[in-house]
């Protein structure tokens, strides 16, 4: 595949898929201010380079919760694969399996967690924490029976955030033959609900129901870090859901150094939101991030070429990282400070 960059992938994904998947991928909330902030951020920021370090070829292994990794980029949890490749989310989990990354397998998946962590990968699996709590539990079970190693609890979404290009296109559901697979029980497909009661003591039961680590994801605000660690958090993802639930938000990486300040290295912090390039991952890392997730970039790598996209994609990210490491002057993340990045 001649495609040099991420963004090379979004536009050959433009004119595969149908126009309205298009659009549910790519789209966000509202006026999609915090979409593009995301990833303008990133371009605001500057890499400031150390020169004559003596640095051999960098490593890029991490460690994320007692899992291995071989670098520190994993794929953020995202809905309806199949919409872009017939074998959705198992074909995905083939590509993390592949690259040696950890997949958090969305409980929105259009394929079976159980089918996924069949590929080998290694999972974490996201979770909306439902008002009906005997239902919560058994998915709970049910993503440690599959082997996954961590519950990543999105906790940014007591409601729906209005994404006008769905309204526009009049998507709002999943198309005949194809549903959310975990939600299967009984012959019947849940709905999931999104509930504005869902709270901090949520997260305690949660805690009281399973020995895995529990990540929360979408966290913006330095109190609400500092309460996450309180309640028992084993990381925290900065993330603003991508710009999908409350536009003008911040961008992901403007908050991320007052989260990691509020944090003091008590749990590790990952961060999504407009990662692109091998540089944005390591003016991540530099400001706090022991990791970075993707979530677009492997939909694109989906669209394009199925398995085999979503491995370039990570191979394209792997090399900009190792690149980008070497010309910083650095032997791997763990030694990127916040000196390297200014605005």
């Amino acid at each position: 595949m001649n495609l040099f960059n991420v963004r090379d992938f979004e536009d050959v994904a433009r004119e595969k898929l149908d126009p309205v998947y298009y659009d549910y991928f790519a789209g966000g909330a509202q006026d999609e201010v915090t979409v593009r902030a995301n990833e303008a951020a990133f371009r605001r920021l500057c890499l400031v380079p150390r020169v004559l370090r003596g640095v051999e070829r960098p490593t890029l292994e991490v460690n994320l919760l007692g899992q291995a990794a071989s670098m520190p980029v994993l794929l953020a949890p995202t809905a309806f694969h199949r919409l872009a490749h017939p074998a959705g989310e198992a074909e995905t989990g083939r590509a993390a399996a592949q690259a040696g990354v950890i997949m958090m397998a969305a409980m929105l998946s259009t394929v079976p967690v159980e089918e996924v962590a069949a590929t080998g990968a290694t999972l974490w699996f996201q979770l909306y924490i439902q008002p009906d709590l005997g239902f919560t539990a058994s998915l709970v079970r049910r993503a440690e029976a599959a082997g996954c190693k961590a519950i990543v609890v999105t906790v940014d979404s007591p409601a729906l955030g209005r994404g006008e290009r769905g309204d526009r296109n009049n998507f709002h559901d999943l198309p005949p033959g194809l549903h959310c697979a975990n939600l299967r029980g009984d012959g019947n497909v849940r709905q999931v609900v999104l509930s504005p009661e869902i709270s901090w003591k949520h997260v305690d039961w949660l805690r009281s129901i399973t020995s895995l680590p529990i990540v929360l994801k979408g966290i913006l605000h330095p109190a609400d870090a500092v309460l996450a660690v309180e309640h028992g958090a084993a990381a925290i993802i900065v993330s603003n859901h991508g710009g999908r639930q409350l536009d003008t938000s911040p961008a992901s990486i403007d908050r991320l150094p007052l989260i990691a300040d509020a944090v003091d290295g008590r749990v590790p912090l990952l961060l999504d939101g407009g990662v692109r390039r091998g540089t944005d991952v390591i003016k991540a890392l530099a400001l706090g991030a022991r990791a970075v997730a993707i979530g677009r970039p492997v939909m694109w790598g989906l669209s394009v070429a199925g398995a085999e996209g979503v491995a370039k994609v990570l191979t394209l990210l792997r090399t900009e990282l190792l690149n980008a490491l070497t010309l910083c002057g650095v032997a791997g993340p763990g030694e990127l400070t916040r000196e390297l990045v200014v605005a």
